[in-house]
């Protein structure tokens, strides 16, 4: 659950600090008091764009003033702890933070005091938390939410399967490319073939040797310098052991001194021991070095192969690849294709049974993902529908219709649409047909309702769900709300006094002007102020006794809702 929010410098907020109780938490206040900036802020913590208007300019240069949001989540529920698991993520003493921190327009996220990129913490929340927002039910009116609904309820049964559809639409698809490719006219298949063919018969008369042009390349460098390596080892060995005096002669000469005094003391003995180590080190030395220089060729034609050898080898590499592995990789593909046009027809067949037994796997697959759809649209009409009696719609028939798309997609073939009729004798329509805005409110609220039961997400926040309702419906939306709640943590903001009423715990956002600059605060209310506020609700303007009545008998009526003691009224 969401234990608590921190908001700093955000459109009407200098600093507000919210701790969330469990169970239904509503937010009220009058109209432009601030309560649609709590969501905002909420959202902006959870990796939302950062809207220009909801920084706080600074008082003294104009500039916009550093915000903060700070989200504080509890978890403790296993399945939620595994799915933040494989998010990388873990809790610390039950805990997650997520914050965001936006400085001159630019935001930076943080879980748990890490850096993390906004991408990654809009995954992270959609495990902890789901926001429905103001407009959200609109999206009802689009056909591809209701498969994404079914497909959210289904996710145990369906997610392993729709992986594997996936996986069949990228090889049919890729084989149907392969296919549309493979299908070219017979001059152009000629064509390339000739081309091919001299691109294979150009690689293969290099003769090309994995390493060579290292080798090739170390030879070139010696030739190069052939003069500054003759003189330098000349020099070299003249100096340590040539046919002049070197040093050779002089470490000879220094051992038979020592030799001759070595006797005496059993430290110069072990001197001299090295001394003839040493000695004989640079005599294996010079007969190396003896050896190198009578092995150097350094001749002009040498040098001449060399470079032309290294000169085709880099032309290669110009055309086929920056190595020789890399172009005797291209080799064996031309291979592979010069095959296959010189017996195209075979080819052309094979292909196109692999691409009839890929597109009987993936209708398979789709097969299996619609029966499930459709075994689970049962079960998922049904709880709306009873989410939707207890909200008011009496004589309500919720169903969901498959249609097949022209194609083949990466989802499967399903095209899935839910219909509803809220009056006896009326056919089932869908639902931007039939459903007001107010309905379409419900209706939502119905579908997360019955979402909320099969998901983890321990957090739920409702945006505004009264839309368009008042009354007895308003009196079901509340209870709804209450039963919601029981087994998730609701935040809800309303303009209505029936849901306040059954508030677990309630909150009065305010706005107010201090020292010539107007702010929002948010705080909780006790019993008695709850009341208060929903006399407000009720009354308007003027509040009167009869209104405080009024406002105390909803309360007690909710409260003996949510504890099951409500008696029969008339």
């Amino acid at each position: 659950m969401l234990q608590s929010l921190h908001v700093k410098n955000l459109a009407l907020i200098e600093e507000a600090e919210v701790d969330f109780a469990g169970g239904l938490n509503i937010l009220s206040g009058e109209t432009g008091a601030g309560k649609s900036i709590i969501i905002g802020s909420i959202n902006l913590a959870l990796g939302g764009k950062v809207q220009k208007e909801m920084l706080r300019e600074s008082r003294t240069d104009g500039e916009t003033e550093p915000a903060l949001v700070e989200l504080v989540f509890r978890v403790t529920d296993e399945r939620v702890r595994a799915q933040l698991a494989a998010l990388s993520v873990y809790p610390e003493n039950d805990e997650v933070i997520l914050s965001r921190r936006i400085v001159n327009g630019r935001g930076a996220s943080r879980v748990n005091a890490e850096s993390v990129p906004a991408s990654r913490i809009r995954e992270i929340a959609a495990v902890l938390i789901d926001i429905h927002g103001q407009h959200e039910h609109q999206s009802l009116l689009s056909k591809k939410k209701h498969l994404e609904i079914l497909d959210d309820y289904a996710a145990d049964r369906l997610a392993e399967k729709k992986a594997e559809l996936s996986e069949c639409y990228r090889s049919y698809r890729k084989l149907m490319e392969e296919q549309r490719e493979a299908d070219v006219a017979e001059d152009e298949r000629l064509r390339e073939l000739s081309f091919l063919e001299y691109e294979v018969k150009e690689i293969e008369q290099a003769s090309l040797r994995v390493g060579e042009d290292e080798e090739l390349e170390a030879d070139f460098r010696r030739f190069s310098n052939g003069r500054k390596i003759t003189e330098a080892v000349g020099s070299a060995y003249a100096s340590t052991g040539g046919d002049r005096e070197g040093a050779s002669d002089f470490l000879g000469r220094a051992l038979r001194e020592l030799s001759s005094v070595s006797s005496y003391d059993d430290r110069l003995g072990e001197l001299e021991l090295e001394l003839a180590e040493i000695d004989n080190l640079l005599n294996d030395f010079n007969r190396e070095l003896s050896d190198y220089v009578d092995g150097m060729e350094f001749d002009d034609e040498t040098f001449y192969e060399t470079q032309k050898r290294l000169d085709e080898i880099n032309h290669l590499k110009s055309r086929y690849g920056g190595s020789i592995p890399e172009i005797l990789e291209a080799l064996d593909e031309k291979r592979e294709r010069l095959a296959r046009l010189k017996d195209y027809d075979a080819y052309l067949q094979d292909l196109k049974e692999k691409a009839q037994k890929a597109k009987k796997k993936l209708e398979k697959k789709c097969l299996e993902v619609s029966e499930i759809r459709k075994e689970y649209a049962v079960r998922l009409t049904e709880a709306v529908t009873q989410a939707l009696q207890d909200l008011n719609f009496l004589d309500v028939r919720f169903q969901m219709e498959f249609a097949r798309t022209p194609d083949f997609t990466a989802n499967g073939f399903d095209d899935a649409e839910f219909l509803i009729s809220t009056n006896p004798g009326e056919p089932l329509k869908p639902l931007g047909k039939v459903a007001s805005g107010g309905e379409l409110s419900r209706i939502m609220l119905a579908v997360k309702t019955v979402l909320a039961d099969e998901d983890a997400v321990g957090t739920l926040i409702f945006d505004e769900i009264d839309s368009g309702i008042s009354g007895r419906t308003a009196q079901m939306v509340s209870e709804k709300m209450n039963v919601l709640g029981r087994k998730h943590q609701i935040i809800c903001i309303t303009h209505l006094p029936q849901i306040a009423a059954m508030a677990d715990a309630h909150y009065l956002i305010e706005k107010s002007v201090q020292n010539q600059t107007t702010i929002s605060t948010i705080r909780r209310l006790g019993s008695a102020e709850s009341v208060e506020e929903l006399a407000r609700m009720l009354g308007g303007v003027e509040i009167t006794d009869t209104v405080r009545k009024s406002a105390k008998e909803m309360k007690k009526l909710a409260q003996q809702k949510k504890t099951g003691k409500e008696k029969a009224h008339v």
